[in-house]
């Protein structure tokens, strides 16, 4: 097992595997996790009670409390046998089984690796063996393999420039019948979509399919232990069927759909005219029931259409009676606006998060973002990138108050207070030159701290004098000048006795009268 981090929803399909009943090593064949990474999951599994199909399996935070987030792997000791290189060729050379090899080093030179280290040393600088092929046989329902071709150039009505096409070809294993469909590019989205309509083209879901290493499939190609694309391995959970994904640079282990793949190449698409995509799969569908339907098969000497309406359709596994939600999913970053950015949108996330990556979950018509395997935010999926989803939860509490406190937010407030207060609010928001937002918000909140009966008469105040600014109401209420017992002459001695600042440009009078 290669050293990487073993994600949660890896785990769950591990158990859920060991829940249908599979073995260690099944489980280890399809590249989830190693065998003894398994067998231990299985041990806790037990311990837990989460094999027991009576009760339904828990959910992630469960199962991660209990799992650690890491796993021992096994002590690399290849350094250890790469030091005697030179000595173990000489010796594989003269014919020396690796279990000789292994005794004489240990006795002889103080190795401390293990055997099956020395093993996989010698295996790997053995000649390569010729290479054989076996066929191999289905049963009924049981596999469908899946490729990609060249398809034709469609031409683009809007700009008039012929855009190149793909063919997506699945054939099921015994009866040879197959779905086709042209699409435009290899996409995860498209991919799992192609899926869900081969299913419905069939009306049920082979045990497995087999796959060759595609980005859209595989994120790591590997002979051992390839890594599959977290939206794909969902689907799969959800409809049931196994991934098996061929050996890196071995095509001959999907040989059946890569035949499919040439027949509708050299059989399909030639001396054929297509409008759009559209015309061109109903097309393609027309074509594989009335000829590659019923065509006898070269290696079969069968019909395909007829083998699968007569004996394969049934044992194909059901249909979900709800289609499954299928989605993708990718690391994101949160940002210092507490965004995230996905397909040039932006989606909120809580502010204790920026600077943090999530997963992000994309369906149809949702988008939700996970913190490991706690859901954080859900938002419908949107398509201007001008229009963030934004949640006001998410935001720290002043960016949320400052959203909340817009213009109409301020003279509703201030209408509650009194005409005054309303008026001075509507002066500062209409006016022409500045932005005094802040400054009407700075009004309002004085009521927190005076109320709203000293508020309005210190906003009366400001407008006799039409001094409508936040600093003079400030001042006005802080200096005790709002009192309505004082007449106008009073208020405005009394307003300039308490002025003691010195105008920069300011003259007494005396000095201008000679």
């Amino acid at each position: 097992m290669s050293n990487r981090r073993i994600e949660m929803y890896q785990y769950r399909q591990v158990i859920v595997r060991m829940r249908q009943g599979e073995s260690d090593r099944a489980i280890a064949r399809t590249g989830l996790l190693s065998r003894s990474t398994t067998r231990s999951i299985r041990s806790i599994a037990l311990i837990n009670g989460w094999l027991n199909l009576e009760h339904p399996l828990p959910d992630d935070a469960v199962i991660g409390n209990v799992l650690s987030e890491k796993k021992a792997h096994e002590a690399k000791s290849s350094s250890k046998v790469a030091s005697h290189s030179e000595q173990i060729k000489a010796w594989v050379e003269q014919g020396i089984q690796a279990t000789v090899i292994h005794r004489v080093l240990v006795e002889g030179h103080g190795l401390t690796a293990s055997y099956n280290s020395v093993q996989r040393f010698v295996q790997s600088i053995k000649l390569r063996a010729p290479d054989l092929t076996i066929p191999l046989n289905f049963k009924p329902g049981e596999a469908a393999q899946v490729d990609f071709g060249y398809g034709p150039k469609l031409l683009n009505q809007q700009t008039g420039i012929f855009i190149k096409t793909w063919v997506f070809v699945m054939t099921l294993c015994w009866s040879r019948h197959q779905y086709a469909e042209i699409i435009y590019d290899q996409k995860i989205a498209t991919w799992l979509g192609c899926h869900r309509r081969a299913f419905e083209w069939f009306n049920g879901v082979p045990s497995k399919i087999i796959i060759d290493n595609a980005k859209c499939a595989i994120t790591t190609a590997c002979f051992h232990e390839p890594i599959i694309q977290r939206a794909y391995a969902d689907c799969a959970q959800e409809y049931g069927f196994i991934i098996s994904a061929c050996p890196p640079y071995d095509p001959q282990k999907k040989g059946r759909v890569e035949s499919g793949v040439k027949y509708v190449k050299k059989n399909f698409l030639p001396l054929r005219t297509f409008q759009d995509i559209g015309d061109a799969n109903q097309q393609i569908k027309q074509w594989i029931l009335a000829v590659a339907g019923n065509r006898i098969h070269g290696s079969t000497r069968h019909k395909p259409l007829s083998q699968f309406e007569e004996i394969e359709r049934v044992l194909l596994k059901p249909l979900p009676d709800i289609p499954p939600d299928l989605c993708q999913w990718f690391k994101v970053k949160v940002y210092r606006d507490c965004h995230v950015r996905f397909n040039y949108c932006r989606y909120s996330a809580p502010y204790h998060l920026v600077n943090k990556e999530l997963w992000l979950r994309a369906s149809e018509t949702t988008i939700r973002l996970y913190d490991e395997h706690h859901m954080v935010a859900v938002h419908p999926r949107i398509n201007t990138p001008d229009n963030p989803a934004t949640i006001s939860e998410h935001l720290p509490l002043k960016a949320s108050e400052f959203l909340l406190q817009e213009p109409n937010w301020c003279r509703e407030k201030a209408q509650q207070i009194g005409q005054a207060c309303f008026k001075v609010v509507e002066l500062l928001l209409n006016d022409k030159i500045c932005d005094y937002l802040r400054a009407a918000q700075g009004v309002i909140k004085l009521e927190k701290t005076y109320g709203a009966l000293r508020v309005e008469s210190a906003c009366q105040r400001a407008l006799c004098y039409e001094t409508p600014q936040y600093k003079v109401i400030k001042s006005i209420l802080s200096k005790g000048l709002d009192s309505p017992s004082l007449t106008q002459e009073q208020a405005f001695d009394t307003l300039s006795e308490a002025y003691t600042g010195k105008g920069q440009f300011s003259r007494d009078p005396k000095e201008l009268i000679h």
